[in-house]
């Protein structure tokens, strides 16, 4: 019996972990560009060559796109800016953990939105404890978190949220990674303005221009491609709390690569997030399990019913192949995973 992608919650999971594993990293190459590029330079190479790698690979074509495929892809192209952008500007003046911690306020803040099981609420709260013994392990730490800094990381984590809406919009109205490359396209060309210095300073330093290229690759073709293909498995709830895990990991890549204390406080942080992430692909895996032997009894049941006193097996109702159980489950429906209403 073939399962469909939502069925198997376990692949997205996976995803989620590669993607929260290649963006720290990808962010440590980028810190060392800041000092030559700055950090909205970095943000507009990283995306341009995302985006050109992306358009070779996945070669979409947007010109047979309807006007509701092409307003998701350009949504999505603004929140992928916005995102990036305000994120590095951010990093550029507070260490990259708390940084990503107080980020993750944007997806956590959705998750604890858009849930409906008390389960559900009780790991977000779970993990939302970790993010703030981040914060607080921030804030009592050597070094002060810059104000203004703060401000750019909030105005990220509103983007970070966007960024997951339209994430899920395209990956429900455009097959394969074709969104995705025309997202980072549009990006690309809202950040042309504050890439031409960048993109000028780089272009006689293949040392820069490679730094560029590897920090695009763990920055942005990895995980967001390995995330738009994690939305097509997972609820959004789901996703939302298991990127939980890259502040965790965020922290991990501070310690190793930028010599970044691991304190008790932020380890016990890590222990909380990781936890959070656990308990929602346990839960998720259960609903699942109920929700098939539901619909394998509901359909036992509805191919009894249909059967006719003559022993036609045609009835009063539909047959089990016209008003069967949805194939997402009980679990994929509402409002994290249908299509999701775009404003105006």
């Amino acid at each position: 019996m073939q399962h469909s992608a939502s069925s198997r919650p376990l692949v997205g999971v996976v995803l989620v972990v590669c993607s929260c594993l290649s963006l720290p990293f990808g962010a440590a190459v980028a810190a060392q560009l800041f000092p030559v590029l700055g950090p909205w330079g970095v943000t507009s190479l990283r995306v341009a060559i995302a985006a050109v790698l992306l358009l070779v690979i996945a070669r979409p074509r947007p010109a047979r796109w309807t006007r509701t495929q092409w307003i998701a892809a350009a949504l999505f192209g603004l929140s992928l800016a916005g995102m990036n952008g305000f994120f590095y500007a951010a990093i550029d003046r507070i260490p990259l953990g708390p940084a990503v911690a107080i980020e993750f306020l944007g997806p956590l803040v959705l998750a604890a939105v858009l849930t409906r099981r008390l389960t559900d609420a009780a790991w977000v709260a779970v993990a939302l404890l970790g993010i703030v013994l981040l914060g607080v392990d921030g804030l009592i730490g050597a070094e002060p978190l810059d104000p203004i800094g703060l401000v750019l990381i909030l105005i990220a984590a509103a983007f970070w949220a966007m960024y997951i809406r339209m994430s899920a919009r395209v990956g429900t109205l455009i097959p394969g990674s074709g969104g995705l490359a025309v997202g980072l396209a549009v990006a690309a060309v809202l950040l042309i303005p504050v890439g031409v210095p960048a993109a000028v300073t780089v272009v006689g330093d293949m040392q820069l221009l490679l730094l560029a290229a590897i920090t695009a690759v763990l920055s942005s073709v990895i995980p967001y491609s390995f995330e738009l293909a994690a939305l097509r498995r997972l609820p959004q709830r789901v996703f939302g709390v298991l990127l939980s895990l890259e502040p965790a990991f965020a922290t991990l890549a501070g310690w190793l690569i930028l010599g970044q204390n691991a304190t008790p406080l932020r380890m016990l942080a890590i222990a909380l997030v990781v936890i959070a992430s656990i308990g929602t692909t346990l839960g998720v895996r259960h609903a699942r399990r109920r929700a098939d032997a539901d619909a394998r009894r509901d359909g036992a049941g509805s191919d009894v019913g249909t059967r006719s006193a003559d022993g036609t097996g045609r009835g009063d109702g539909t047959g089990p192949d016209e008003g069967g159980p949805d194939e997402g489950g009980a679990d994929d429906t509402g409002p994290f995973t249908a299509p999701i209403p775009l404003p105006g």
